[in-house]
């Protein structure tokens, strides 16, 4: 990695065209513009190169055109001899093969107490799913059929990695992370390609990765990955109704924010994070509070360059009415926690024990819900028995005693005891896919490499 350094905005446009130029010339694309000169540079790119760049004839009319590469060829006589496709070329062009995981990737979880169902979210094929909550998908099956899908344009939903039921009502409410700024909320006898029964554009700043509902206090919680922020709706905004309160900023210690749990009796929030900052937001001349006005938009901040950091993944608790600039209560962090990645959380009031999903640990970490700094969990549920694989989501199903885990990493929803420890089979299991079958794990690829010497594809997510 490159040392930050300072840029000559100059520079940069020039060394940008120079780029771009050298990339269209070799397709019949010229850039007019500039003069002849050279340039040894030594600031911005961490060794030295020259760089050097032409006057070309001057072209009336934009400052990039085609330019036939004769005077009686026509432009797509042109574009058939740089071998660059045509619009219509590209849409009649079939990929070679495609790598594509066929089967739903389960991201979260949540069970209906009353009826006696259970709710995945899918973030591989953009779908909601609900099964009997007694199915236990035999070894020899594929899969457990589900009882209703909600799945298809018209449901707006695409990287689904959240979801809330309500006990009640048994709407679901849903959040689809980094691609989608909206949270939808389905009624319980939705299902097929069908509109959400409300939805809330929560905003380009505050797309979510974990949601809670307060239903309580009629308030929605937000946990918003990549603004490092918990962001709070009334339970029934919808349109474009601006949040409530925000909280974020250094002292909240918020860092790649997943999952949120309530503490009802205590009136407390508890957090997970997985620890990257990517930026801090440039907040401008505020106070600590920072506290949002009802009514007043979520402020769009730019972000501080450097400011992106790392740090060990952590716990962190709140008052249920914290807001702006505020430390947490308590922060559960350190090596003997065995937080890595963590994700889904929920806690049991009644015990008074906090159940996080341990994602790249492939566990299920139990801490007392008093607990703080370097503790180690008072159970873990971990090891080849459980197939815990990647697990995300965790729900409490305090009616029938029993744990809920969504795995990511082979198409499974776990059913356990809640006071399972160590290496531990589940009670029962609901696969959407072949028993051996492990999920590719493929989520909002931001780009693709090819590794030339192992003939390997690299996705980073």
């Amino acid at each position: 990695m490159f040392p930050h350094r300072p840029r000559s905005s100059k520079l940069t446009r020039r060394v940008a065209l120079l780029a771009i130029g050298a990339f269209l010339a070799t397709s019949g694309i010229f850039i007019s513009g500039g003069s002849q000169q050279s340039v040894l540079d030594t600031q911005n790119f961490g060794q030295e190169r020259l760089i050097s760049w032409e006057q070309l004839p001057q072209m009336d009319g934009a400052m990039c055109q085609w330019v036939p590469a004769s005077a009686t060829m026509s432009l797509s006589a042109a574009l058939q001899q740089s071998a660059i496709p045509t619009s219509e070329q590209t849409a009649e062009r079939d990929p070679l093969r495609v790598i594509r995981d066929p089967y739903p990737s389960f991201s979260s979880v949540a069970v209906d107490m009353e009826r006696g169902e259970v709710v995945a979210g899918d973030e591989n094929m953009f779908q909601l799913l609900v099964y009997d909550r007694l199915a236990n998908t035999p070894p020899e099956a594929t899969m457990t059929e589900p009882r209703r899908i909600i799945a298809g344009d018209q449901t707006g939903l695409e990287f689904v990695c959240g979801l809330h039921l309500d006990q009640t009502t048994g709407d679901v409410y849903v959040i689809n992370a980094d691609t989608a700024a909206q949270m939808q909320v389905f009624s319980r006898t939705q299902q097929g390609n069908v509109p959400p029964s409300r939805v809330l554009n929560t905003g380009h700043e505050t797309r979510g990765r974990g949601i809670a509902v307060d239903s309580e206090n009629e308030e929605i919680f937000i946990a918003s990955q990549h603004n490092a922020a918990l962001v709070v709706f009334r339970q029934h905004a919808e349109g474009n109704e601006p949040p409530i309160r925000l909280l974020q900023g250094d002292r909240t210690r918020l860092a790649n924010p997943h999952g949120i749990a309530f503490d009802k009796q205590n009136g407390l929030v508890y957090i997970t994070n997985h620890g990257q900052v990517s930026s801090r937001p440039d907040r401008g001349e505020v106070d600590d509070s920072d506290e949002l006005r009802p009514n007043v938009p979520l402020p769009r901040r730019t972000a501080v360059a450097g400011s992106g950091r790392f740090q060990a993944p952590s716990i962190n608790v709140y008052r249920r009415t914290a807001s702006g600039n505020t430390p947490p209560l308590r922060v559960i962090q350190g090596p003997k926690t065995q937080l890595n990645w963590p994700a889904g959380i929920v806690i049991d009031e009644r015990r008074g024990e906090l159940y996080v999903a341990n994602d790249t640990g492939n566990s299920v970490l139990v801490f007392p819900a008093d607990a703080s700094g370097d503790v180690a969990p008072i159970r873990v549920i971990q090891g080849p028995k459980t197939e815990l694989d990647a697990p995300g989501g965790v729900f409490l199903d305090s009616k029938n005693n029993e744990l809920w885990v969504s795995n990511y990493g082979n198409h499974s929803l776990n059913v356990y005891d809640l006071t399972a420890d160590g290496n531990t089979a589940p009670l029962r299991r609901i696969r959407s896919g072949p028993l051996e079958s492990r999920a590719l794990m493929i989520g909002n690829p931001g780009a693709v490499a090819y590794d030339t010497k192992r003939e390997e594809i690299l996705v980073p997510n």
